[in-house]
């Protein structure tokens, strides 16, 4: 863990289920995850718009969005997300998608301004280390 941030506040993270998408299982076990790892999480639950994710993340103060996505509408939604955090001048946020991501559209997300992408079943300790090593004190 970076020196820096030990003597301040805990990594905070917001992980939101958009859409109408009601699979929450893989989002759950990535907040386990990343408590165990020492962040503080913020849990939208189900059926979030965009605009309330943006909020809950201003409103929260957080340092990374994670969006976990089963329904295949994630290049819009990222889209739309992306979009919008400009607007709001919260694009110095870490940005995370997660889910039913095809591998072919991984590149089109990054292209957005998302920073990582992980598919259904990946690594979370690799997800815990993207995090740490790439949020800003």
């Amino acid at each position: 863990m970076n020196e820096k941030r030990s003597n301040k506040k805990k990594l905070k993270v917001l992980i939101a289920k958009p859409g109408l998408d009601g699979h929450d299982r893989g989002a759950k076990v990535v907040i386990h995850t990343l408590k165990d790892a020492g962040m503080d999480v913020v849990y939208t639950g189900l059926h979030n718009t965009v605009d309330e994710i943006v909020k809950t993340a201003s409103d929260e103060k957080v340092d990374v969005i994670g969006m976990s996505i089963y329904s295949g509408a994630h290049l819009p939604l990222s889209k739309k997300l992306m979009g919008l955090l400009k607007e709001k001048g919260l694009d110095d946020k870490l940005v995370l998608i997660g889910g039913n991501i095809p591998q072919g559209d991984s590149e089109a997300l990054k292209s957005y301004g998302v920073n990582g992408v992980f598919p259904t079943g990946a690594n979370l300790e690799e997800i815990v280390k993207f995090i740490k090593e790439r949020v800003k004190d």
